[in-house]
């Protein structure tokens, strides 16, 4: 059995340690926060709930970091959240100093962990935890993929008026306003997507996914998603824990996959006990293709944002 820690306390951070936890796959979840008594009374309330719910994982709450060693996976939710009219870019600089200093207390006590980011921005945080923890690039893996193609398949489902359970989708690329949805492998009870909805409608779709953050953060006034987003995080968490070799929509580093090279950027990828095992390069069309690229080439710009900043 294994151990997990979930930086952050809030409400991702919390609902993410739930979810592991109720997957029974892990010996303990640690949950650390700078709020003192934060993660300890949410890790009792969750710890009581264990007898109910059937599952043996026991949750630990700290305020140390010694506490989160030998973690075999790290989930970093730590961070600013955003708020109404906020764009994930104006949480640049804030988070960058969080997640620089949460990478570093975290190798302190962990050697060789997997570490799974969800702070946003995330292509930039996940590329800066990389470059400060020195971790193999596969071991170091961004959260939005799962999470935006779990959102499109939502959308489709309420358009079409189908269980969800019916619906194939999938979306690549960047977190945000470069997200590539791929309409090709998009399906319907086995129907490709383009055969039901028009390419308006399909559109339509794609910007309320690209927005689905926005939206309920605008909605909820204080304060933002987290339970389809902890959702998503903690199946990635199972999928490596499990060592299931998984196919999952991740935030992951290429090197001349899809003709692309020396970025993170979201694409298929087998999860596994060594984090990302495989890049897998599904048959794009020639649209989906250039939408990539020019997506990977929208991060590089957004990490040289990212490379100014440290060097201010």
């Amino acid at each position: 059995m294994k151990k997990v820690t979930v930086v952050g306390a809030g409400k991702y951070g919390s609902m993410t340690a739930l979810r592991i936890a109720e997957y029974d796959i892990a010996k303990t979840v640690v949950m650390t926060d700078i709020v003192e008594g934060l993660p300890q009374g949410l890790s009792l309330d969750i710890n009581q709930s264990r007898y109910v719910e059937g599952f043996n994982t026991k949750l630990i709450g700290t305020n140390n970091y010694e506490d989160t060693s030998d973690s075999d996976i790290v989930v970093i939710t730590a961070g600013l959240p955003r708020k109404p009219g906020m764009s994930r870019m104006d949480l640049l600089e804030v988070n960058a100093g969080i997640v620089s200093e949460v990478t570093k207390n975290i190798l302190k006590y962990s050697e060789n962990p997997i570490i799974v980011v969800v702070t946003n921005p995330l292509d930039q945080m996940t590329t800066l935890t990389a470059e400060v923890s020195n971790l193999s690039k596969n071991r170091v893996i961004g959260q939005a993929g799962v999470l935006d193609s779990s959102r499109f398949a939502y959308f489709i489902s309420e358009k079409v008026g189908v269980d969800i359970s019916a619906v194939e989708a999938l979306t690549l690329g960047s977190h945000g306003d470069t997200m590539v949805p791929v309409p090709s492998l998009c399906k319907v009870d086995g129907k490709p997507l383009e055969e039901i909805l028009s390419s308006e409608e399909i559109n339509d779709l794609v910007q309320r996914t690209s927005d689905g953050g926005a939206e309920i953060v605008s909605l909820l006034k204080t304060g933002s998603a987290y339970f389809a987003p902890a959702s998503s995080a903690a199946t990635m968490v199972k999928a490596m824990l499990s060592d299931s070799n998984e196919i999952f929509p991740v935030c992951a580093w290429l090197d001349g996959e899809y003709g692309i090279n020396d970025v993170y950027l979201g694409v298929p990828a087998r999860l596994g006990a060594e984090g990302v095992t495989e890049i897998v390069e599904y048959d794009l069309t020639e649209v989906e293709k250039e939408a990539l690229l020019a997506a990977s080439s929208s991060v590089k710009d957004k990490v040289a944002e990212l490379g100014s900043i440290k060097n201010q």
